[in-house]
């Protein structure tokens, strides 16, 4: 979940009860990031500039500080492997100085950034076009927000995450459908996550669904004028399942989760719009998809029926023989 647990991918529950219930520093030498990079929180005169040896020096300002940071050594994504990590930049909070001490790097950076020319970007704030054709971005996002249509009751969950990518040809692709789910009771989502033809996933994680390895994505559902009120609200977030990238989610009521305002139960959060977002696999940008929402199941409406016989038979396409979604 956006609040620090993500439920894993709409997993079979015993009953629909038990779904409602868990439903689906400074520093001067260079280091390693983990994968799209989180450089700062609610970061503001943000400055992107690209030289022509691959590297990226963003400038900033975080917590009243301004800030250089110098990023390089990766570009796209590998495929889902236990043989190696995931690829990562390398990051030098200091500028510069950890990777060639030297104070005047960033002073000397020469900026050879083109115009972008990329693909559409949600959250964005920066892009360029380096020498070799390839893109950097910076996006800001408030992946943290808590579940469940509450509103930020700390700081940090209402904070904006600033990332930084790299890449060349195509993002990766959130495939999204909506039907309806336990005999038709309940509003559904589903689909899958991919990156170049090809699954995206992790392979461990916690009981709550939090990846615990470099490849492992959540995907974060916000939900449109909902019973939460009007606006984007954060409905969820869930695990794109190991193996086939396919995730799933019903729309059911929820009591508040473990550390959560004692709110009572939450109403269902069927929007009039959703939006998913997820972080690209590797260091590519952040992807987004929006699409309606759905009215409740008429049993008499023929394209009613129509569409989830449909939608079920693509959601046994997406999940494969190791799929964990309630289908019906």
């Amino acid at each position: 979940m956006g609040g620090g647990s993500a439920a894993k991918a709409c997993a079979c529950a015993r009953s629909v009860l038990v779904l409602a219930a868990a439903a689906c520093a400074f520093a001067v030498a260079a280091q390693r990031a983990a994968a799209s990079e989180i450089l700062a929180r609610d970061a503001t005169n943000v400055m992107l500039r690209v030289n022509a040896k691959g590297e990226a020096l963003v400038s900033y300002t975080e917590a009243g500080r301004a800030r250089k940071l110098l990023a390089w050594g990766a570009v796209n994504a590998i495929a889902p492997t236990t043989a190696r990590a995931q690829v990562s930049f390398r990051l030098d909070y200091a500028g510069g100085w950890g990777k060639y001490r030297g104070p005047s790097y960033a002073s000397s950076f020469l900026n050879r950034c083109r115009r972008y020319d990329g693909p559409a970007l949600a959250w964005f704030v920066a892009a360029c076009k380096a020498p070799d054709g390839s893109y950097w971005a910076l996006q800001s996002w408030q992946r943290m927000l808590p579940n469940l249509g509450l509103a930020p009751w700390t700081r940090k969950l209402g904070v904006h995450e600033l990332h930084l990518s790299h890449w060349s040809g195509e993002l990766a692709k959130l495939g999204i459908y909506t039907d309806w789910v336990y005999s038709k009771h309940f509003h559904h989502l589903f689909g899958r996550y991919t990156y170049r033809g090809l699954p995206v996933y992790g392979f461990r994680s916690t009981s709550t669904g939090v990846p615990l390895d470099s490849f492992g994505r959540n995907v974060f559902l916000d939900t449109f004028d909902s019973a939460y009120g009007a606006g984007w609200r954060r409905e969820n977030s869930f695990l794109a399942q190991t193996g086939s990238g396919s995730f799933c989610y019903g729309f059911y009521p929820h009591a508040p989760y473990a550390g959560y305002p004692d709110v009572g139960t939450r109403p269902e959060g069927n929007g009039t719009r959703y939006r998913v977002t997820a972080k690209g696999p590797g260091v590519t940008p952040l992807v987004t998809w929006e699409g309606a929402g759905l009215p409740d199941f008429e049993p008499s409406n023929p394209a009613h029926v129509g569409l989830e016989a449909r939608m079920n038979t693509l959601q046994r396409e997406l999940a494969g023989p190791t799929g964990r979604c309630r289908i019906n």
